[in-house]
C-alpha cells in the first residue's frame, strides 16, 4: 500500500482548512485516511505560530515506513526541520508562451515601423486643392 502525508481540505466556502493526514494514495482528498498529523490554515498571517500544527515525532515515523509527502507537506516538514526540502529550479516556468512571443514579435515590428515612418524625411505635399476644385467643378457642371 502506497501511502501518502498530505492535505485534506476542510473549512467552508473561501474559508479553507487543510488536516494534514497519512493516507492511501488511492484514496480521495477528502475521503479516508489512516491518522492525523497536524493542521494547516492558510487564512493566517504567515509568521503566526498555529498557521501549521504538526506532530513531527508521528511524521518522522510515517516518512521512516516509507510515506511519501506532497510537495506542500515536505515543505512544512522542511520548516520543522523533519526532512530536507531540494529547492526547485524550473527556468522555462517564466518564460511567456508561444502567443504572447508573437504578440511582443508583432508589437516590436509595428513600433519600429511607427518609429522608421516618423524618422524619414517628410517630402512637400503634393497640391491637392487644384485637384479637388477640378472634381467639385465637374460634378456642379453636370
Amino acid at each position: 500500500m502506497a501511502l501518502k502525508l498530505r492535505l485534506a481540505r476542510g473549512g467552508t466556502k473561501k474559508r479553507p482548512f487543510y488536516h494534514i493526514v497519512v493516507a492511501d494514495a488511492r484514496s480521495p482528498r477528502d475521503g479516508r485516511f489512516i491518522e492525523k498529523l497536524g493542521t494547516f490554515n492558510p487564512l493566517l498571517a504567515k509568521d503566526a505560530e498555529n498557521r501549521v500544527v504538526l506532530n513531527t515525532e508521528r511524521a518522522q515515523h510515517w516518512l521512516s515506513v516509507g510515506a511519501q509527502p506532497t510537495d506542500r507537506v515536505l515543505r512544512f516538514l522542511d520548516a520543522a526541520g523533519v526532512a530536507k526540502r531540494e529547492a526547485r529550479n524550473n527556468p522555462e516556468k517564466a518564460k511567456p508562451g508561444a502567443k504572447a512571443t508573437e504578440r511582443a514579435e508583432e508589437r516590436a515590428a509595428r513600433a519600429a515601423a511607427a518609429e522608421e515612418a516618423k524618422n524619414a524625411p517628410k517630402e512637400a505635399p503634393a497640391e491637392e486643392a487644384p485637384v479637388a476644385e477640378e472634381a467639385a467643378a465637374e460634378t456642379t457642371a453636370e
